[in-house]
């Protein structure tokens, strides 16, 4: 069986792996081949991502099959391709938004909450800055352009997986049993109600700070999240703008993101800026991700602002449908309204 595989980000690669890991088990021969347009693997939205896998926190925001589908990228990123850190993440927020935090932690589930000394006691240079945080321990995190490094080594070790970096997928004839299109935003003309949701980050370096695992900040207007890095960096995002301009970073944007992450730690208003960056998160309508079938072709898209939290999971799905002929209504395009509406009916 032939398989090509248009876009090495998050999607791209998590559906590779799984596609070999699940041939290998079945017995099954295939030719897989990885085609992406950058001269290299994760430089579209993964290559600006958080990095936080984080299922329980984003139930907050969003629908609940988030949280489902994200767990499993707890056990993906922490033992089937071990790049993540899982130490937790913490919520928190400034005493005159006292009210975001209690209305987040009910909103939410699998979290403790800590008062000043329990915060002081996982995250030192927190002390004194907040009365009350949310922790989620069984959460983690990882190093987006790390892990996908990793994950692209892991699969061009495999003898029936090639890579073309560089090319357009669109000029190479349709000779495949299988075509994954893991384009993201990219696919906007060939998916129906595909939009832009634009995102800006920033990276500071601070030897004044230490956090050891990602804390969001809660606020009415400015929301923020800091993720520690190598190297005493700390990734600060991200604005949710919509809008569908790919590479313009605001001086606003990065006023709110100091703005805030100096509320986090006075310390990160003398931070080193060392870069700051911006792309255009695929989504639809509800912000939750698809499979399109289409004969064929299947299309992953609609990750959103969740890349690493659920591409594992929209990639498991999709090489079971390519290999097994399976079905998954909660995420497969056709019947996704009906499933959804069963769901809430509690069917």
């Amino acid at each position: 069986m032939r398989i090509r595989i248009i876009g090495a980000g998050a999607a791209g690669l998590t559906a590779a792996f799984e596609l070999v890991t699940r041939a290998r088990s079945l017995g099954r021969d295939l030719a897989l081949e990885i085609v992406e347009k950058n001269q290299g693997p994760g430089r579209g939205c993964s290559f600006y991502a958080g990095g936080m896998i984080a299922p329980w926190c984003e139930a907050e925001s969003t629908e609940p099959i988030v949280a489902s589908l994200g767990g499993e990228a707890l056990e993906f990123w922490t033992r089937t391709v071990p790049v993540a850190e899982r130490r937790g993440s913490l919520v928190v927020a400034p005493a005159r938004d006292r009210a975001e935090l209690i209305q987040f932690s009910r909103r939410t589930s699998h979290f403790t909450t800590l008062d000043s000394d329990g915060l002081a006691e996982i995250e030192p240079d927190l002390a004194g800055n907040f009365s009350t945080a949310l922790y989620f321990e069984e959460e983690a995190h990882l190093e987006p352009r790390a892990a996908i490094a990793h994950l692209a080594g892991l699969l061009a070790k495999e003898p029936n997986v090639s890579f073309r970096y560089g090319v357009d997928a669109a000029t190479l004839p349709d000779n495949c049993d299988w075509t994954l299109d893991c384009r993201g935003y990219a696919a906007k003309p060939d998916l129906t109600g595909l939009r832009g949701v634009k995102g800006e980050m920033m990276v500071l370096r601070s030897a004044d700070v230490k956090l050891a695992r990602p804390v969001r900040m809660l606020h009415p207007r400015h929301p923020v999240y800091v993720v520690p890095r190598a190297d005493g960096t700390f990734m600060v995002g991200a604005t949710m703008i919509e809008n569908e301009e790919r590479a313009r970073v605001t001086a606003r944007s990065l006023v709110e993101l100091v703005n805030s992450a100096f509320a986090i730690h006075p310390a990160f208003g003398e931070a080193e800026m060392v870069e700051t960056g911006s792309d255009v998160r695929p989504s639809f309508f509800d912000n939750l991700p698809r499979i399109v079938r289409d004969g064929r072709r299947l299309h992953l898209n609609g990750l959103y602002r969740h890349g690493f939290l659920l591409s594992p999971a929209l990639a498991n799905r999709a090489a079971r449908i390519v290999l097994e002929d399976a079905y998954f209504p909660e995420v497969m395009d056709e019947d996704r309204g009906q499933w959804r509406s069963a769901q809430r009916a509690g069917a």
